[in-house]
């Protein structure tokens, strides 16, 4: 590796989320709550990759992400690399996909919906990935997820 790429140091224990859109990241840190992490965040920020132009990455000590997480994640920006670090090896290395049903994580833009006027959770279901088209499991309401809002 060469000495310019060292920018880091390696991780222990953790994950690291690997071609995060620059554009993205901040909004990534902000789902996933990492602002609240006590444990050691490392951010890089507009980094040279051969992929994608410019990328974000973080890396975060002790951290493992539950399937809820990951789906919030693929939300906000699917299609990143996920690396799963244990004793300073990559254990587990993934792209995180959007699900086909999001339980939970967007709230519904129609506003007569039941899940924005009783008590449970929203429920979408995934019917176009590549142009990333949701549509409410109870009132058929469908939305770009490029425009909805976290609950």
């Amino acid at each position: 590796m060469k000495r310019q790429e060292l920018l880091v140091a390696a991780l222990e224990n953790g994950t690291v989320i690997d071609h995060i859109p620059s554009h993205k990241l901040f909004e990534v840190i902000s789902v996933l709550h990492l602002e609240e992490m006590t444990t050691k965040v490392t951010i890089g920020y507009n980094l040279k990759s051969e992929k994608m132009g410019q990328k974000g990455i973080i890396k975060i000590a002790d951290k493992f992400f539950s399937d809820e997480e990951l789906n919030q994640l693929s939300v906000i920006s699917p299609n990143v690399t996920l690396c799963i670090i244990k004793d300073f090896c990559v254990v587990e290395k993934k792209e995180v996909k959007l699900p086909d049903v999001l339980k939970g994580i967007v709230k519904c833009a129609n506003p007569q919906c039941i899940s924005n006027n009783e008590p449970m959770k929203s429920l979408f279901h995934v019917i176009d990935k590549e142009e990333r088209t949701i549509q409410c499991h109870y009132c058929n309401t469908e939305v770009c997820l490029d425009n909805v809002n976290l609950v």
